[in-house]
């Protein structure tokens, strides 16, 4: 070729490259205009509908364990902190991103819970920015993928993964694993170690956040099928997101290196969780599948018709309640079943022509395994956290199975939009409402009384929430959920202390032999024998009380010293006889007879008709002055 030939050549080479850069800027251009609207949407709607929470406090349920009384959260981003975030496994789990997302907060904004609450909010809103752009990028399809992300947005659902600090887990794990799918996608492209490490680090991130994403490996499979169609001689391959296809094995061995960060995680997880997970003799296999089939079709329905939401759903089948269960829940059940069976068998067998099924349900269903209620941790029946993601998977279904059924019947693009537009406004009051209704412990737990029957976990919460506003009907509470469940240890406790309280001693001893029979914690086991043993020497019976002291020594010691320090704080804050002949026999227990003298002492001068007191003096071998 001569030199004239080449430098033409070059010439053409140059003009190509400079068109193929005007084309790329140019899609770059219609990419970014095609998806800002969308994404505006979404931020500012989300904000609209969450602004609210700025004006929330904190709840007394879980955000004391990780903000309000973890000492070290509350010390800041330290390098104590940060190594301890990686060691510990408080609240059952081993999450360390969340604990250093908690204690960043803290060091920003204190324990003004605007700010906490607002951080969720904006990981909820990258959330569902990052759900749109993901599935419009991998579907070619801006309004279903918009109306998706709306959905995740703006059902009420979702309310208490974003509106309880405590949940923080939930929004920042997601943030991650969105953000995986994202990296396999760029993966998927032009498969390299380097790529997949991103996905696999980005797994991990997520990990640390919540364990609840470790069914990661088996989204992606399915994320292969559709919207990918990766799956060689299954589907022909994607036009909106053209990948290369792959046999199905090699797809299902390339996940290996991300099922092990899985089962590892599951392994700690289940550590962490040593002690909470309900063993088969409490909770037997039986009635936790059927549990399991009530979730998954409570879910479905609660997402299609959405009311009733609440903190805390009581177990159908919980042996600590004092009845059987209605026959509406075993209907419930047979529903279930015949959900998880029947729409298998649709799905798969439309798997071919309507792909977008088969993702949309193995996600749902695949996604709640972790806590189905299989492993029993707690004994909540569900909860609306752990629908957080796997509805995803249903509001594909909903969303592309109307855009299907629209096409169908021939309906004009004008008319979609518009039931589009009505549901998702719909859905933005419900939720504003049940946003509103976490201002506060003792309205959200008001709320799930309303919505809820027999709910003796709700009922204890509720008194335990109006005892730290100082008002007296919080006892009402309390009895109320005894009543419901006559093995509950927190609301039996409660009500003892109560009966003690108001000089009704013989009462209360059988409301504290509740807790010794089914203890939550050591401590309050401790909490019991002790209180006991001063009911008992307030009685007279010395041989019994000792007992009572005894036990609660070697069952918690620390317990002990809790008391003693609960009771001085009291005794500063509101002097009182009582108060100070309690401290005095806890004291005298613990061998510090001189401060255990002086309380006495206190007592005497405060009420000197206590002859009893005297006798206690006397025992310590003085005198009063």
């Amino acid at each position: 070729m001569t030199r004239i030939g080449v430098t033409k050549e070059r010439q053409r080479g140059v003009r190509g490259s400079a068109k193929r850069r005007r084309a790329a800027q140019l899609g770059s251009s219609n990419w970014w205009s095609g998806n800002l609207f969308p994404c505006l949407c979404l931020v500012v709607g989300t904000l609209a509908l969450y602004g609210q929470v700025v004006s929330h406090g904190f709840i007394r349920l879980d955000d004391e364990g990780y903000v309000t009384q973890n000492p070290h959260v509350k010390a800041g981003l330290t390098w104590q902190t940060i190594r301890w975030s990686f060691t510990s496994t408080e609240q059952a789990n081993w999450h360390p991103l969340t604990w250093l997302s908690h204690a960043l907060d803290y060091q920003l904004f204190g324990l003004a819970a605007g700010g906490h609450h607002m951080t969720s909010v904006l990981f909820h809103v990258l959330n569902a920015v990052l759900l749109f752009l993901l599935l419009r990028r991998a579907t070619g399809a801006a309004g279903r993928s918009f109306v998706v992300a709306a959905l995740f947005a703006w059902h009420p659902f979702n309310v208490e993964s974003v509106a309880w600090v405590a949940e923080r887990k939930n929004v920042l794990s997601t943030f991650f694993f969105l953000l995986a799918i994202g990296a396999y996608g760029w993966y998927a492209q032009r498969p390299h170690w380097k790529r997949y490490i991103a996905v696999a680090a980005l797994f991990v991130l997520g990990l640390a956040a919540k364990p609840m994403i470790v069914t990661l490996p088996f989204v992606l499979l399915l994320l292969d099928f559709w919207p990918l169609k990766r799956v060689r001689s299954w589907l022909p391959p994607s036009q909106a997101f053209p990948l290369p296809q792959q046999s199905p094995w090699h797809l299902a061995l390339e996940k290996l290196p991300l099922l092990v960060l899985s089962a590892v995680s599951s392994r700690v997880t289940m550590i962490a969780q040593r002690g909470t997970i309900a063993t088969t003799e409490n909770l037997p296999f039986t009635l936790r599948l059927a549990n399991a089939l009530y979730s998954y079709f409570m879910y479905a329905w609660k997402m299609l018709w959405p009311s009733g939401f609440a903190l805390y759903y009581p177990h159908p089948f919980a042996p600590i309640v004092n009845h059987a269960p209605e026959a509406s829940v075993y209907a419930v059940v047979a529903l279930g079943a015949l959900l998880l069976v029947g729409a298998s068998l649709a799905v798969w067998q439309q798997r071919f022509r309507h792909p977008y099924l088969v993702t949309g349900w193995l996600c749902y269903v695949g996604m709640l395994v972790p806590v189905i209620g299989i492993v029993q941790v707690g004994m909540q029946a569900m909860a609306d956290r752990y629908a957080y993601v796997p509805l995803i998977g249903l509001f594909v279904i909903v969303v592309w199975g109307f855009a299907d059924l629209a096409n169908g019947l021939s309906m004009s693009p004008a008319s979609s939009r518009l039931i589009a537009a009505l549901v998702l406004a719909a859905l933005w009051i419900l939720t504003y409402r049940q946003v509103g209704y976490w201002r506060s412990g003792s309205e959200i737990w008001g709320h799930t009384l309303e919505v809820t029957q027999d709910n003796f976990v709700a009922d204890d919460n509720m008194a335990d929430a109006l005892m730290s506003l100082g008002r007296p009907e919080s006892i009402q509470y309390f009895q109320e959920a005894a009543r419901i469940a006559p093995k509950d240890s927190v609301s039996h406790g409660a009500v003892a202390a109560y009966l003690e309280d108001q000089g009704r001693l013989q009462e209360a001893i059988p409301e504290y032999e509740v807790v010794l029979q089914n203890p939550p914690t050591a401590e309050f086991l401790a909490f019991a024998y002790a209180n006991l043993g001063i009911i008992y020497t307030e009685l007279g019976d010395f041989a019994k009380a000792g007992a009572e002291f005894q036990q609660a020594l070697s069952t918690d010691r620390r317990a002990m010293d809790k008391m003693i320090d609960q009771f001085s704080r009291a005794a500063a804050a509101r002097p009182g006889d009582e108060v100070y002949v309690r401290l005095g026999l806890l004291l005298e227990q613990e061998g510090r007879s001189p401060e255990a003298r002086a309380a006495y002492l206190q007592a005497l001068k405060l009420n000197p008709k206590r002859m009893e007191v005297q006798r206690y003096v006397d025992h310590l071998g003085a005198s009063p002055s």
